[in-house]
Order: C-alpha cells, then sequence, then structure tokens
C-alpha cells in the first residue's frame, strides 16, 4: 500500500466546491474520475481542506491510498492532467507519504488569499478572478482594520450559519493587506478556518475602505459574536487558497 500527497491548482467558477456533492460537479469527484483512469481503481481523495462554490486554489493539498506504486512522476501527472485540464484543474506535484500521513489532520498552516480589483471601470480579464469594486477603497484604513483579526478570537459573528465546526475559535497568526496598483490583496494565515470566515473578514474590511465602518468596529463585531453585525462576506470570485503546510 502507498500513500500520496498530490498539490492541486484549480479555477474554482463552475464548481460547487471542493467536496464531492449530490446538486453538481465537484473538484473532488473530477480528480477522483481521472485518478481511476490512470490507475484502473478506485481511488477516494482526502483534501486538506474545502473550499466553497467559486472559490479557486493555487495550492490545495490531498492524499490518497493505493496499492500501485507510481514510479514516474511525470508521466503520471502528464496522463492525470490530460483528463483535468478541460475543467481547468491540474495536479502539480505528488509526494510520496508515510501510511499514517493525513492531508487534513497533519496541516500546520495556510494561507488563503483575496484579491480585490479596485477601479472605476469592470474589468473582463478579472471577472470571476477577483471581487470587482468600483468605488475608491480607503486603502490605509484597511492597513488599520486588519490588525485586528491578527491572534485567537471566537469568529462566531464571521462564519457561515451553516458552518459544522465545534469550536468557533480560530488563531490568526498573520494577516495583511497590500496594494499594487489597481489590486488590493489581502492574506491571511491560520492552521484552519471556519466555514466563509475569510470572506466574511474580507467583507468587514471592504466597509472599512469604504468608510462605513471605522477601522475599531471590527474589533467590536469579534467581541459580540453576532453573526448579524457582521458585514456581508466577499463573493467567492476573489478567494485563492494560496498554500497549505505541513
Amino acid at each position: 500500500m502507498f500513500n500520496y500527497l498530490i498539490k492541486i491548482e484549480y479555477e474554482g467558477t463552475n464548481f460547487v466546491g471542493w467536496q464531492s456533492q449530490k446538486n453538481g460537479k465537484s473538484i473532488q469527484d473530477n480528480i477522483e474520475k481521472a485518478l481511476k483512469k490512470v490507475l484502473g481503481a478506485k481511488i477516494k481523495i482526502i483534501g486538506a481542506g474545502r473550499t466553497d462554490k467559486g472559490v479557486h486554489a493555487y495550492g490545495q493539498s490531498a492524499n490518497f491510498f493505493c496499492d500501485i506504486e507510481i514510479k514516474d512522476k511525470y508521466k503520471f501527472l502528464s496522463s492525470v492532467n490530460f483528463f483535468l485540464k478541460k475543467n481547468l484543474i491540474s495536479i502539480i506535484n505528488l509526494t510520496n507519504k508515510r501510511l499514517n500521513f493525513h492531508a487534513r489532520h497533519n496541516v500546520k498552516k495556510k494561507i488563503y488569499k483575496y484579491i480585490i480589483f479596485n477601479r472605476l471601470t469592470s474589468s473582463p480579464l478579472h471577472q470571476n478572478r477577483s471581487w470587482v469594486i468600483k468605488k475608491k477603497l480607503n486603502f490605509n484604513n484597511m492597513k488599520k482594520g486588519i490588525k485586528y483579526f491578527v491572534g485567537s478570537h471566537d469568529f462566531s459573528s464571521m462564519r457561515a450559519s451553516s458552518c459544522s465546526a465545534k469550536n468557533p475559535v480560530r488563531t490568526i497568526t498573520k494577516a495583511q493587506v497590500r496594494k499594487k496598483k489597481n489590486k488590493i490583496i489581502v492574506n491571511f494565515e491560520s492552521k484552519s478556518f471556519l466555514q466563509k470566515q475569510v470572506r466574511s473578514m474580507v467583507g468587514c474590511l471592504k466597509y472599512v475602505g469604504e468608510n462605513k465602518w471605522e477601522p475599531k468596529r471590527i474589533k467590536f463585531v469579534l467581541k459580540s459574536r453576532r453573526r448579524e453585525l457582521c458585514a456581508p462576506p466577499a463573493p467567492p470570485d476573489g478567494l485563492y487558497l494560496e498554500e497549505v503546510f505541513y
């Protein structure tokens, strides 16, 4: 028996999300079908975490077990990606791991990136790949506001009502917002995130950037633990799972 870790890149616009679901096509289903064609056996993959409908990834990770030893890594990657490329999914790396390795349980940290495209006119090149906001955002206030997310907090006010996590406390080890021409790029680093937590945090930063909120309002919303006080979550279009670390 062999245990392999794969690193995956995908454009999530046309998927219901990472996890297999009955109501549409998922990233997981597509990869499992491709692996079955290449390896000749039914394969179940274990993701490092779920991404929602419309969310993208530069570096999602998953592991799978199989009885076949993959001796030619590049032939394997080429073969699997042949079946995945039409769906804008690519397996970009393969690593042989110990049998007790688990793609979700062994995660040390994850980095999510959110891209806001901030200019007066829309952009066909950034549609479905970023949140296009035409009103000029107050970047300096966003820099002040993002600092309130760093540390351990109860994120009950910033998670989806359907979130199944038993513990709402999460620790944000790094939070950064930077500007590059018309792009505002937001990064969050943590071992794990709640459902819609990142999008909710970005939604709050947008309110700060629009001067609807003072930066310190974020601290008040966190302490309130009340979902109705949170800003609307940012759309999935601009969200990317950038990297998973083990």
